[in-house]
């Protein structure tokens, strides 16, 4: 088993959608986890470079990480433009 797919073991067994709502620090292996779940492997990366996203100042995700936005506000900006269900997010 690869390293993501443990970690997406991992999160699915410590409940991730009761984690998706914490307040606590988003890693940033989480938040991929997070963008392949809802995305899938192929296209999140894609994704995060290419949509630029209001809720970010107009900036990718990739943008918005290089230039130090936190992991958790990206994610919430993310599952927003995304529209995710409350407990997903």
């Amino acid at each position: 088993m690869t390293g993501v797919a443990r970690l997406r073991v991992m999160v699915v067994e410590a409940g991730y959608a009761a984690a998706a709502g914490s307040v606590e620090p988003v890693r940033l292996s989480d938040f991929w986890v997070r963008m392949e779940h809802h995305l899938g492997p192929a296209y999140a990366r894609t994704w995060a470079h290419d949509i630029v996203l209001a809720e970010l100042d107009n900036r990718t995700v990739d943008q918005a990480l290089a230039g130090g936005v936190a992991t958790k506000d990206v994610w919430r900006a993310v599952a927003a433009h995304l529209e995710l269900p409350a407990r997903e997010r």
